[in-house]
């Protein structure tokens, strides 16, 4: 094999290592973050711990939504109090402000960074689509508890208030795709 031929099969494949992390960089991601916390982003468990202590810590809810999405969306209640390890529920409220069919979708973190992994959501609207006709409100559930495992971490066991923050967006090709079915669409475009 001669030294172009080497070098270009190098070349070829220094390209496919590049293109194969950088098709694994969004699971790799979402894996590093779940794992860590990093960021905010909170764990997913499947039923609450079976320790709940006496000690309480305040959750705060927020809401944000994309100017393009055309929804009010709120927390029902700005804050809760809980028993660390205590199951609870909570809602979101949102409405579509518009007049024709919209989908959302929506991104969540937590504040501190730190708390992240000891914030676990059971059940949440997050990263589903959300379809909502014109006028329409739902209320949207999210089920979480406060692990006790925030107490033996030196950068989290003072903490009094962790927020809960969703973002809607969106969702384009979702939306369209319901105003086809529905019809809606063909108004909007004459």
């Amino acid at each position: 094999m001669n030294r172009n031929t080497r070098t270009a099969l190098m070349g070829v494949g220094v390209i496919a290592a590049m293109v194969g992390l950088t098709a694994a960089s969004v699971p790799l991601y979402d894996w590093f973050c779940r794992v860590t916390g990093y960021g905010g982003t909170t764990q997913v468990a499947e039923g609450s711990p079976v320790e709940v202590l006496d000690r309480t810590i305040t959750v705060r809810f927020n809401a944000d939504v994309d100017p393009t999405l055309g929804w009010a969306f709120e927390p029902v209640e700005r804050t809760v109090e809980v028993r660390i390890g205590e199951n609870r529920l909570a809602f979101y409220a949102a409405t579509n402000t518009t007049e024709r069919p919209l989908v959302g979708t929506a991104t969540f973190n937590v504040t501190p960074y730190d708390a992240g992994p000891y914030f676990s959501k059971i059940h949440c609207f997050c990263f589903e689509e959300q379809p909502l006709m014109p006028g329409e409100t739902v209320e949207m559930p999210v089920s979480f508890y406060v692990d006790p495992a925030i107490l033996d971490d030196p950068d989290t066991a003072e903490l009094e208030t962790i927020t809960l923050s969703y973002t809607f967006f969106l969702a384009e090709r979702a939306t369209d795709e319901l105003a086809a079915g529905s019809g809606a669409g063909d108004a909007a475009d004459s």
